[in-house]
């Protein structure tokens, strides 16, 4: 539960929108008194509280459970490694600053602590009272080595002997070996030995080696009906640990598993060569600062003080785990296709009508805009238009945004191959994408090699826009092809990540994409754009202008309204700004997948806002913004949350969809589904805390992901069924026919 200070409701406030005189000095708002704002890092635990709701929810399928399992964990690793470590590090340094929420970092400290250990403590309990058992009803059974026969128990030796006690290295840790400096979130066992009876205990550290699956399978039978028995490879090494230590007698084995600071440091205007200093940074930040300690939960307390003095921790950063050391060691069950009963039924993407296979991209482009719905969309026409691209004689440039793609992405390879047909290929790689930095260096470096002209971003700025710009010599004259998307350029996210795609050969929309790339890859300002809104430049006082605007409509008595799809929402100035709205008379509906720091419905502040949060089998990640404008609406995609990052710290796009079949299913279709959820939608209450929404007499129980899900599987067929008629033969790639200008 929040604190006193995160619940408290605010004092009554007046009614009417006190407008400052213009010749006054800038005065407090009303709306920006902390009581009005929850703390951000509160209300990331809670969005992973939903994620552990859904691991809870006994009506998902069985390995989905374990899936959301793993997912908390993994979340709970970044938000340590990141958000946590920025917390400790502003109290070691007495940092005072408090955020919009009036909590002090000590503050924000204590109720993160007391809310994780909680989390935890109920996703073991999870683990061990209901999956497990469940697993093991299902012929899934996650072994003690105790309790393994003899036949079993003679493999485990086996293996452990030929595959794994090779691999390993005791440390010993004493006045001339100092404790080894352990690298983020590796496991490893702690044992205390001695030479004989009564003599000084010995220390020393085994790491569990990362090349070998922490889930191990043992050897099953043939028939559909045997087993699938699986032991853990840190248990099995406890297990053995005597052969790593002859002569000695061993007082005590325990695992435990250390997370580190991971957050990367770099001064762009100091460093001369920006790649050069993140693959240092790297290096560094595996072994950053510790910031929780996470052991067995019958590590013994003398072990437990040990190691916490090893890593400089205090109590409250310890966590005893009844169960593995992180529930990402589960994956191969996740990813096991045996277990395919007890998933989510497999969708497979439909194929837009307009795009059809082999269709020839660009004459589809010149006759109309295409708007992909992600994943119930296929991803393939992005990387199809990229590939025909490279290999299309009439194609001279290509200019993307790279900020995460897959390791074997097709994209990249895609512009290799342009670049080593001597086409002009920019990529605008950003290399702080965080944790994908590695791969980005990787593929900076190829594309480099290949010729392509690479550009590390802009100083001071994360270029975090979605563009891909290319330029053709058409038979009519040079022209611009265009795509904008919410998501990344990475195929295999595209299959569980919800985003938008636009296609578009737009002449007006395409300049202002160009002009977008020469600011950033050039040394021409701003010069400011009409249709898209561009971060840092001018997004934050954009949206700003069209609350307000909203804002003015409802107080002349017009019908005023604001939907907004976002992943988080934490910007102050814009939350004041909707307040504002809301007490103006305009309807708000704000579907934030993860933080918000907004209250709702408090009275007299948000009377007319509703929050809600939809977690899922996809991962909401598209951004809408749709203002009613009095009948004349803007409707904005968008790669940009509301967040003082996102505005002032990125380089960021939002689009307009202006086409007026594709503003109507954004608008009349997509957006309702998401606001009118009834399953997945868990709605914020003022005190920050959310509960499901339910169903009302009357009321169908709609589910947005599963409506888009069916929707798009009757597209599909449709298009199996009029690929199997007679088909229209399309114009060659390479000789187009003369269309829009």
């Amino acid at each position: 539960m929040p604190s006193k200070a995160q619940a408290a409701a605010p004092a009554e406030p007046e009614n009417l929108i006190a407008m400052p005189d213009a010749a006054d000095a800038p005065q407090p708002s009303r709306f920006s008194a902390p009581e009005n704002f929850i703390n951000r890092e509160l209300s990331w635990l809670e969005f992973n509280r939903r994620v552990l709701e859904e691991a809870q929810d006994p009506s998902q399928p069985l390995i989905e459970r374990v899936k959301f399992l793993t997912i908390v964990s993994s979340n709970l690793d970044e938000f340590f490694e990141i958000r946590v470590a920025g917390i400790k590090q502003q109290i070691a340094s007495e940092t005072s600053d408090v955020g919009p929420d009036g909590l002090t970092p000590t503050e924000t400290f204590n109720e993160i602590q007391r809310i994780a250990h909680e989390m935890v403590a109920a996703q073991y309990a999870l683990w061990r009272e209901e999956l497990l058992p469940a697993l093991a009803r299902n012929n899934i059974r996650v072994h003690d080595l105790a309790q393994l026969n003899a036949k079993r128990a003679g493999w485990a030796r086996r293996y452990f002997q030929e595959e794994v006690f090779p691999m390993l290295t005791p440390l010993a840790v004493d006045a001339s070996h100092p404790f080894p400096q352990l690298l983020n979130k590796s496991h490893n066992l702690f044992i205390r030995a001695r030479a004989g009876k009564g003599s000084e205990p010995l220390h020393a550290i085994v790491q569990v080696p990362r090349v070998i699956p922490r889930l191990i399978l043992m050897p099953r039978g043939k028939g559909a009906d045997e087993p699938w028995d699986y032991i853990y490879l840190a248990a099995l090494i406890k297990h053995n640990i005597a052969d790593l230590f002859p002569g000695l007698i061993l007082d005590g084995v325990h695992a435990f598993r250390v997370t580190r600071n991971s957050d990367l440091y770099i001064d762009d205007e100091e460093a001369d060569n920006l790649l050069r200093s993140i693959e240092q940074e790297l290096r560094r930040s595996s072994r950053g600062n510790a910031v929780r300690l996470e052991v067995e939960a019958d590590c013994p307390k003398d072990f437990r003080e040990l190691l916490l003095e090893f890593f400089e921790l205090g109590e409250a950063d310890l966590y005893k785990l009844d169960g593995p050391l992180t529930m990402a060691h589960l994956m191969p069950l996740v990813t096991n296709d045996a277990f395919a009963k007890l998933k989510d039924r497999v969708f497979h993407p439909a194929r837009d009508p307009a795009l059809p296979p082999h269709a020839n991209l660009f004459e589809v482009m010149r006759k109309q805009d295409v708007l992909l719905h992600h994943p119930y969309e296929s991803f393939d026409p992005i990387v199809e238009l990229i590939e025909g691209a490279a290999e299309d004689p009439h194609v001279l440039a290509l200019k993307i945004t790279l900020y995460r793609t897959s390791g074997d992405s097709p994209i990249v390879e895609a512009l290799i191959a342009a670049a080593n047909a001597g086409k002009q290929v920019t990529a605008l790689v950003e290399l702080r994408a965080r944790f994908d930095e590695a791969a980005n260096i990787q593929w900076a470096r190829r594309l480099e090699e290949a010729g392509a002209h690479v550009v590390y971003g802009v100083v001071g700025l994360k270029t975090h826009c979605k563009a891909l710009l290319i330029v053709r010599r058409d038979t009519d004259r040079l022209r611009h092809y265009v795509h904008l998307g919410t998501g990344n350029y990475h195929p295999r996210t595209a299959r569980i990540y919800t985003d938008f795609s636009l296609l578009t050969a737009n002449p007006k929309l395409t300049e202002e994409v160009a002009i977008v790339f020469n600011t950033l890859t050039g040394l021409a300002s701003y010069p400011g754009l009409q249709k898209l809104l561009v971060a840092p430049f001018d997004l934050s006082k954009r949206i700003i202008g069209m609350i307000e605007r909203e804002r003015d409509h409802a107080l002349a008595g017009k019908e005023a309204t604001i939907v907004v799809k976002l992943n988080s929402l934490v910007d102050q100035e814009i939350i004041e700004k909707l307040y504002e709205a809301s007490c103006a008379g305009v309807k708000i509906d704000l579907i934030v997948r993860g933080i918000c720091c907004l209250r709702p419905k408090v009275p007299g502040l948000s009377d007319n806002i509703r929050v809600v949060s939809i977690v899922g089998r996809f991962l909401e990640h598209s951004r809408i913004y749709f203002f009613a404008n009095d009948g004349k609406p803007d409707l904005y995609l968008a790669s940009a949350d509301w967040m003082p990052r996102n505005f002032v710290r990125r380089v960021e796009i939002a689009f307009p969809i202006e086409d007026p079949a594709l503003r109507e299913e954004i608008i009349k279709e997509v957006l309702p589904r998401f606001v009118n959820d009834r399953v997945k939608a868990r709605k914020l209450q003022a005190d920050g805390t959310y509960v499901r929404l339910t169903t009302e007499e009357g009321q169908r129980r709609s589910q947005a992901q599963l409506q888009f899900r069916d929707y798009f599987r009757r597209q599909a067929r449709k298009l199996a069924d009029s690929q199997n008629a007679p088909t229209i033969k399309l114009a060659p790639i390479s000789t187009p026919r003369k269309e829009r200008s």
